[in-house]
């Protein structure tokens, strides 16, 4: 075997082996991972005292340490939310001591693009809140909607019911519930909000705009609102035990794929550092969501597992390099086509430069998308087919016959020349 044999490019997941177009989705990641989360509380600054509570039994303990920013080894930044996640050696983020509601603390986590969102997972250092909300951005952070709510009173502090029904009439709406929000674990708890889970329409996800646009996300905020602790925080040792109640994340995830549509199989940074989808089947855009120049003849259609939905160029005989969509074209046309030149070039006109423009005959030596198909000329009057002897009968009758086809684009007098260029067989529009 030469070791020059050429070498197969792996296949594109975009396209099956016949390279027929096909739904293709980026992989699964945690879009996290590694990215800064901006957060409006950290211990450190100043350095000062923690105190991490335990239990055995029913005996309650309390040992203390110090947060200093300053110090690596003492330190709890934001980084630590989004590093890699070891077990044996976790590192935590963690907020300055009891900032209790009325007050908040949020992370707020831009994801760079836009992402379908399955879940939004938090692993705790310290006791998981009382309350916290879950909120995501579609604009890149400049609005946010709910995503879902946590809380023991979810009435009182969210206006919730707790745990209400999801039905399709509110399936884009968040929810609260008191899951996910005892006191215990006191280290090591977990909430993880699924974007889908009890959603309705879930299970047709491709046939679901409204779900489709729920777990759309640029950026996701957390908001944590209100601490537990153990009712001690106003007795005469409450200085130690305000020193005990903070929060403290090992672990944010965001679960989700890069949005592109169904029209892309990876996302990649493009030359000015933005993350965009790799777009394929003719399409365009940041999330591939529209087609790319002069591949209108339909409409845009986001890629389901049943059908690619590849955008389609517009039929111009080469002869047009910009055409637009008409709706009402594609309607007609039994939903098939939609498209129509613009500036048709070379002496061509119509929805598809499919015939010569006024003053211009088609050279049927020539296929209609040659640059020559149509040439200059002026029509012949009736008195030189008269009495030209070269014109058949059967020939004259074609040409009269022209005068009754169906409805066209072309103008009227297009008629009479029609006539002329099929008698002397040199020069006819390009016709149907």
């Amino acid at each position: 075997m030469s070791m020059f044999a050429a070498q197969t490019s792996p296949p594109d997941p975009c396209y099956d082996e016949n390279g027929n177009p096909r739904r293709c989705i980026p992989d699964f990641v945690n879009s996290a991972f590694g990215k800064e989360v901006r957060v409006t509380s950290t211990c450190g600054k100043p350095a000062g005292r923690y105190c991490v509570a335990t239990e055995k039994g029913d005996e309650r303990s309390r040992s203390c340490h110090t947060c200093d920013a300053g110090d690596p080894k003492k330190s709890h930044p934001p980084a630590y939310l989004t590093d890699l996640n070891n077990p044996h050696n976790l590192t935590c983020w963690q907020s300055e001591n009891y900032i209790q509601y009325p007050q908040n603390v949020t992370l707020t986590l831009s994801l760079g693009k836009k992402f379908e969102v399955t879940y939004v997972s938090l692993q705790f250092c310290s006791p998981r809140p009382e309350s916290m909300a879950i909120y995501k951005s579609m604009d890149y952070g400049k609005s946010w909607v709910p995503f879902q709510f946590y809380s023991t009173h979810c009435k009182k502090m969210y206006n919730k019911p707790n745990k209400a029904a999801i039905t399709k009439q509110n399936e884009q709406e968040a929810i609260c519930t008191d899951s996910h929000t005892d006191m215990h674990p006191l280290s090591g708890g977990l909430i993880a909000f699924s974007t889908l889970d009890g959603r309705p329409s879930a299970h047709d996800f491709d046939n679901s705009p409204v779900l489709q646009d729920w777990v759309t996300a640029t950026d996701i905020r957390v908001a944590f609102s209100r601490l537990h602790t153990f009712g001690d925080e106003n007795e005469d040792d409450s200085e130690l035990a305000r020193d005990s109640y903070y929060y403290a994340v090992s672990d944010l995830q965001v679960g989700g794929r890069c949005k592109c549509n169904g029209h892309a199989s990876r996302c990649l940074k493009d030359r000015d550092g933005n993350v965009v989808c790799e777009c394929k089947h003719h399409t365009a855009g940041p999330e591939c969501d529209r087609c790319k120049p002069f591949h209108y003849d339909r409409p845009w259609q986001r890629a389901t597992a049943r059908e690619a939905n590849e955008c389609v160029a517009c039929n111009c005989n080469l002869h047009a390099r910009r055409c637009r969509f008409n709706m009402e074209l594609y309607k007609l046309s039994g939903r098939k086509s939609g498209g129509v030149c613009l500036n048709c070039r070379h002496n061509t006109a119509g929805r598809h430069c499919h015939y010569c423009k006024e003053g211009y005959y088609r050279d049927m030596s020539k296929p209609i998308s040659h640059r020559k198909a149509c040439k200059e000329g002026k029509p012949i009057p009736k008195t030189i087919i008269a009495h030209n002897p070269r014109v058949s009968q059967t020939a004259l009758r074609t040409a009269m016959s022209l005068d009754h086809c169906d409805g066209d684009e072309r103008p009227a007098a297009i008629g009479q020349r029609n006539r002329i260029s099929i008698l002397y067989g040199s020069q006819q529009p390009a016709g149907r």
